[in-house]
């Protein structure tokens, strides 16, 4: 299968390789401008791997999307819109998207999938694939377990034989809204986890994980979705990954933003926290984890005292 990664940062190179690593025919695509794609074009390696010969590396767009039969997208959340825009001149019909991304756009509330339809002009061939896993430990041949998902089940079943392997079992999704909703969703709890490491309240982050998974749950049915895949391999799954790895990008924001250092990588669940803000209002549903952390992050407000008013509220039934 000829196969295009659009993004060459941590996770698309490691995508790449692990394509080339089942025998498809891999172009690894990245702006010519990006710091990224410098350092692969001049030593085919960045700080996690080293990029097999077998890998063509191209600037181009149009070069990409006429290369593949599947396209990976693994960019940040909100440059989608701009991609696929420049997709869309490119002729890309008939062709699969995987997007291998978690995150929401910022100024709509709209699910990753939505935002490449309607540039593109279709969702039959859309994808997503999430799910625990860190690169560093993919790379130390560190197992795990992710699912994709599609409206088109068929998609979804030629994605999975194409990808599965001793390194990565996959389940299929069922419910697109779900997967994707938690997907994001999942990075905002990181933060709360991360601020709570760095506050000292460690223990707390039980807790978090049952009332996050609640609380986006409530979301997820609100938006016609299963409540019941927050519970799955896109949210509550990836938890371990995402509010107790010190890979996790998330996790380690909260914890220094408490400290009033900056982190000078991307840390996801900022943007889609606005993304849920929306959501919360549009399906009146409270979503007040997020609410806590738009507060500390964008309002000014004392994180220990936003985090802990949290387990403080009023006493009712659990379920």
């Amino acid at each position: 299968m000829n196969i295009a990664i659009l993004g060459c940062g941590r996770w698309g190179s490691f995508l790449g390789w692990y394509a080339c690593r089942l025998g498809h025919k891999v172009l690894l695509y990245g702006r010519e401008n990006s710091a990224n794609y410098q350092a692969l074009q001049s030593t085919r390696s960045n700080e996690y791997l080293q990029v097999p010969e077998a890998i063509h590396l191209s600037s181009s767009l149009a070069e990409s999307v006429d290369f593949a039969e599947w396209i990976i997208i693994s960019i940040p959340a909100q440059n989608l819109r701009r991609l696929g825009q420049e997709v869309a001149v490119c002729n890309p019909k008939k062709k699969i998207f995987i997007l291998c991304m978690k995150g929401l756009e910022a100024s709509t509330g709209k699910r990753l999938s939505q935002v490449m339809a309607e540039e593109t002009g279709s969702s039959a061939n859309m994808a997503v694939w999430v799910g625990p896993g860190h690169v560093q430990e993919f790379l130390q041949g560190v197992p795990n377990c992710m699912v994709v998902g599609s409206e088109n089940i068929e998609v979804t079943k030629t994605i999975v034989e194409g990808f599965s392997s001793d390194l990565i079992r996959f389940y299929y999704g069922q419910d697109l809204i779900g997967n994707e909703i938690g997907a994001a969703s999942k990075n905002v709890i990181g933060i709360a986890a991360g601020m709570l490491d760095g506050l000292g309240y460690g223990s707390l982050k039980g807790a978090l994980m049952a009332r996050g998974s609640r609380e986006i749950s409530r979301l997820v049915r609100a938006m016609g979705g299963n409540e019941l895949t927050v519970y799955g391999l896109c949210h509550l799954g990836d938890y371990q990954a995402t509010l107790f790895s010190h890979y996790s990008h998330n996790r380690r924001f909260g914890e220094l933003w408490v400290s009033g250092q900056k982190f000078d990588k991307l840390a996801e669940g900022v943007s889609t926290l606005q993304a849920l803000r929306l959501l919360s209002s549009r399906h009146e549903v409270a979503l007040p984890i997020a609410e806590a952390l738009n507060a500390t992050i964008f309002e000014g407000r004392n994180p220990k005292e936003a985090l802990l008013s949290l387990f403080l509220r009023t006493t009712k039934f659990e379920f």
